[in-house]
Parts: structure tokens; C-alpha cells; sequence
């Protein structure tokens, strides 16, 4: 069984992060690091992916700052999804040639850790064909995008645990019209706060992806 590191960088703004994960990137693909599990809080944040489509932000710039709602572009894949508080934002900088070189799979892999973090809390998750993450009764729990590259993927999950829902309401989450977002504690009915989800997270990473996470 191969191993990864568990790196906790607490609250921290996206932009910073990323500045972190693309060195992390490096020194992964550069075999100076092992694969790492970053786990992050950021502040509230609307992130744009390469697939981004403008019509999909509700309001303007100037709207979305007087509401404290940072806007940055991003290389992964997918549209414009939300970050914020009490939201486990969850970056695998993982060699993903060590996995079989197959990003289709990557992908479906990323989603059975979500469905196996629900599972744990009583509920059942399962993908969606319209857009990849994990779904609850048609509604996403954990929004997925990501981005590789010299074979290292960066970028990752952001899983809703007792996070306010209410900024989605101001951006068509994902670019999907017509679905809702949901957390795990409003499928659960009581608070699964992102310290409770963290270590059910790394357990789901060793068991998917066979390795120990120190």
C-alpha cells in the first residue's frame, strides 16, 4: 500500500492555496514530495473554470463584493462554483500516474470518496451523468473539478458540511440550470461541521485509492 501526506492548511484565502498547490505540484511531479491531501476553508470566494460561461454569474462584480464575495478565475475544469466557511475544500495533489493514467476513472474515483463520506453520515449519495460530484436526491453535496497536468492533478472537492447555502442562489451553480445544492447537514437534519467530515474524508481517500494518509 503507497502512501500520501494529509497537509490541514485551517482558513485560508483561495489565492494563497493556489499559489500552494501549483508548488506542491511541482515537487510532486518532480518525485520531491509525496502525494498530498490538502484540506482548506476558504473565505467566500465564487471560482470561474475553464469551461466557465459568464451568464451563470446573477449579478455583477460590484454586487458580488458588496457582498463580500471574491471572484477569481481558475484552470480547472467545470464553471463557477461557491467556496466559503464551514465548507471542506479538499485538493488531492496526487500523481495520478500511479493510478492508472486514466482521468475518466480519476474522476470516478474522486466521486466514490464523497459517496463513501455520505454512506458514513447515513446518507446515500450517488453520481449524477449531467455533471460530475456527488448527489443527494438530485441535489450536489461535493461540486468536482480538476486539473492535470505532467500527470499530477490539482484542484479537487469542495464538500458542503454545515455551510450557509444561500450564496448559490446568486450564481447557477456548476452551470446546471434546473438542480439543487445541499450539504450534509441539511440531508442529515442535524450539524456535520467540516472537523467532524475530515477524518471520515481521509478514511475514504486510504480505502478508494488503497494507500495510507499520514
Amino acid at each position: 500500500m503507497s502512501g500520501a501526506r494529509l497537509v490541514d492548511l485551517g482558513h485560508l484565502a483561495y489565492g494563497p492555496t493556489a499559489a500552494i498547490q501549483l508548488q506542491t505540484l511541482d515537487q510532486v511531479a518532480n518525485r520531491e514530495a509525496p502525494s498530498t491531501l490538502f484540506f482548506v476553508e476558504h473565505d467566500p470566494v465564487l471560482t470561474l473554470g475553464a469551461n466557465f460561461h459568464p451568464e451563470n454569474l446573477l449579478l455583477s462584480k460590484a454586487e458580488y463584493e458588496a457582498k463580500d464575495i471574491e471572484l477569481t478565475a481558475t484552470e480547472r475544469g467545470g464553471d463557477v462554483t461557491f467556496h466559503g466557511p464551514n465548507q471542506l475544500v479538499i485538493y488531492p495533489i496526487f500523481n495520478v500516474a500511479e493510478f492508472g493514467r486514466d482521468l475518466h476513472q480519476w474522476l470516478r474515483d474522486l466521486e466514490e470518496t464523497m459517496i463513501l463520506t455520505c454512506k458514513h453520515f447515513g446518507l446515500k449519495a450517488e453520481r449524477n451523468n449531467i455533471n460530475t460530484g456527488a448527489w443527494i436526491n438530485n441535489r450536489k453535496v461535493a461540486a468536482i473539478g480538476i486539473k492535470v497536468r505532467r500527470w499530477v492533478s490539482m484542484h479537487g472537492i469542495a464538500l458542503n458540511c454545515s455551510n450557509d447555502l444561500t450564496p448559490f442562489d446568486l450564481i447557477v451553480p456548476c452551470g446546471v440550470k434546473g438542480y439543487g445544492v445541499t450539504s450534509l447537514s441539511q440531508e442529515a437534519g442535524r450539524e456535520i461541521t467540516i472537523e467532524n467530515a475530515k477524518p471520515v474524508v481521509v478514511t475514504a481517500f486510504e480505502q478508494v485509492f488503497r494507500l495510507t494518509i499520514r
